[in-house]
């Protein structure tokens, strides 16, 4: 009976793929399971109580993996998807670098440094890489997605880029799509942080495709099962289970009616004049996003705009070096570990910011935390 079931397994590659898969995923770890499936790599964040938030480790099983399966002949394709049903990726180990930053240890520099060249390796992939982000999608788990090819969203999706409210600035190459969605929607999200939802993620631009969470079983076994795709193919799958998913079809793109005020409120060359614009239109949205951008940290705020303005003519390399730059520039300075505080830790929702207005923050401190740290600069 054994001799038979190993025969069979022998006879069927397709199924002794499967099972190294599995057993190469057990070896790795269980916060990020690597497998290889047909020929697909699949990639499963596993830490669903942590909202698969990504930590260092994650990082280092990662990267390898996907340099790994860039040059295998026999993988054709990338899928990464989140474990638990609630979060594709809720962003990165804030806590653990917070605590890294305020102790001086060296993972408030790695952990910056291993995530943008993960993020770059995406960028950079040369085979359809798909991510299934499926739930809360955020930060970190921007990083992993936004880069590749196809980003598929669902009704689950729940899409922000929160960092100004916890004394960061939207990195992971936050800097280079953002301000190449339409008009000044990027500029819009990256300030306010607002949180984009289900379909929404698709009609801004962040996603490729809208398949119905209920599909994306299906929709993986057949991205599996595909043989040597080009994008062209992996397109073509992709819009064929766009086109059965009618869920949330009629409803219109939530910051429709907003889009020219968008447009033209945040037409600024500076967050001081978003402002002045915002209290001047006297508009219930206006004023909303007034006192949403008064909450958030003024250095934040400026480091953000610049980095978007910057952003917008430069490569993926490019700017992922200067959000290193930036990162290491929030590492030394006060704000980023207050809104930890206040956010993540204290919950009290009262950060203290330092300066606490616009006009305290100088062009000087500005200017110092895009400069080049020499020997220490990001390389890719």
């Amino acid at each position: 009976m054994v001799l038979r079931v190993v025969s069979a397994i022998l006879r069927s590659p397709y199924r002794l793929q499967r099972i190294q898969g599995h057993m190469m995923s057990s070896h790795v770890g269980s916060e990020v399971l690597l497998e290889t499936v047909g020929n697909a790599g699949v990639i499963t964040l596993n830490r669903p109580k942590a909202l698969n938030a990504l930590n260092i480790s994650m990082i280092r099983c990662m990267f390898p993996q996907l340099k790994k399966w860039e040059k295998d002949s026999e993988t054709d394709i990338v899928i990464i998807k989140g474990a638990g049903g609630k979060a594709f990726c809720a962003g990165g180990d804030i806590r653990a670098v917070t605590e890294a930053g305020k102790s001086g240890d060296s993972l408030a520099k790695d952990f910056f440094r291993e995530e943008y060249i993960l993020n770059n390796a995406i960028g950079t992939f040369q085979k359809p890489y798909v991510a299934l982000i499926d739930g809360i999608t955020m930060g970190g788990g921007v990083g992993l997605s936004v880069h590749g090819h196809f980003r598929v969203a669902t009704e689950k999706t729940l899409f922000a880029m929160p960092e100004t409210a916890i004394g960061l600035f939207p990195d992971v190459g936050g800097g280079y799509f953002l301000p190449r969605l339409q008009g000044k929607l990027g500029l819009f999200l990256a300030l306010t942080g607002f949180r984009l939802k289900g379909r929404d993620v698709q009609r801004a631009g962040v996603a490729t495709h809208f398949v119905e969470s209920q599909k994306l079983g299906a929709l993986q076994k057949e991205l599996v099962d595909l043989r040597s795709p080009s994008m062209s193919d992996v397109t073509k799958l992709l819009d064929s289970y766009q086109e059965q998913s009618t869920l949330d079809i009629e409803k219109p793109f939530v910051l429709q009616q907003h889009i020219e005020a968008i447009n033209r409120l945040f037409q600024a060359d500076s967050v001081e004049q978003i402002v002045e614009n915002l209290k001047n239109d006297g508009s219930p949205f206006a004023q909303k996003q007034a006192e949403t951008l008064a909450k958030m940290s003024p250095t934040s705020l400026k480091l953000t705009f610049r980095q978007l303005q910057a952003g917008a003519t430069m490569s993926l390399q490019e700017v992922l070096v200067m959000e290193y730059r930036l990162s290491q520039a929030c590492m030394r300075g006060h704000d980023f570990y207050e809104g930890v505080r206040a956010v993540l830790v204290d919950k009290d929702q009262s950060p203290k910011w330092k300066p606490s207005t616009l006009a305290g923050v100088s062009e000087q401190s500005v200017e110092e935390s895009f400069a080049s740290l020499e020997e220490r600069d990001l390389r890719l």
